[in-house]
């Protein structure tokens, strides 16, 4: 039996290159590759993968949106996050979102189509470094909305423009900025954008 799969990566190098890779099993099969998160719903409809193989980081909806929605459409199909970050916090996320597995790009071939395989039969597959990793980190110590702020503040947006894109006064994102800070245990809002980005918390 053929395992039909989805690729969505931004990177259409990586992206062909994983489709190269994934189509010498005999077994396997890419019927659709796409760019962005916001494509792969679509996808799926179209072409009824098995398996979704999604990158964390794409424009439009990330990976970890694009799961969820992807989950909420189609539950059948089986979802594998494949990505360079191997953050913690986006391991836990992706599992929220209703992910079936999460492995780091620099996976041997063999062991991503293994990956694949698994997946389709029903298991979860981990990175088991990141699964460690994730169960030291603990959880995000920030609220939804401290997280809202510090997204929006990423780019070094002012307090101003953060409190319009979010419709809070600008008291409010000052006091969830500091309460950001505070907790990732920052001195700047810089850095705190930085500590969380670096946990996958953002």
């Amino acid at each position: 039996m053929t395992i039909r799969l989805l690729l969505a990566d931004d990177q259409a190098l990586v992206r062909g290159a994983l489709a190269a890779l994934l189509d010498l099993e005999p077994d396997l099969e890419v019927v659709a590759e796409v760019g962005s998160g916001t494509e792969v719903v679509p996808a799926a409809a179209e072409h009824q993968p098995d398996v979704a193989l999604l990158d964390v980081e794409m424009p439009g909806l990330d990976g970890i949106a694009a799961t969820a929605a992807l989950k909420a459409a189609r539950p059948s199909t089986r979802v594998l996050i494949v990505t360079t970050f191997g953050r913690p916090g986006f391991l836990r996320r992706a599992l929220q979102s209703g992910a079936d597995g999460f492995v780091v790009k620099d996976t041997p071939a063999r062991q991503l189509a293994d990956a694949v395989r698994r997946v389709h039969a029903g298991l979860r597959v981990v990175d088991p470094v990141l699964a460690a990793d994730s169960l030291v980190a603990g959880e995000s110590p920030l609220t939804s909305r401290e997280t809202d702020v510090l997204r929006e503040a990423r780019g070094g947006a002012s307090v101003a423009a953060v409190a319009g894109r979010l419709f809070l006064s600008e008291g409010t994102v000052r006091n969830h900025l500091s309460a950001a800070i505070g907790k990732t245990g920052a001195t700047n809002r810089g850095e705190a954008v930085r500590i969380a980005e670096d946990n996958g918390w953002l």
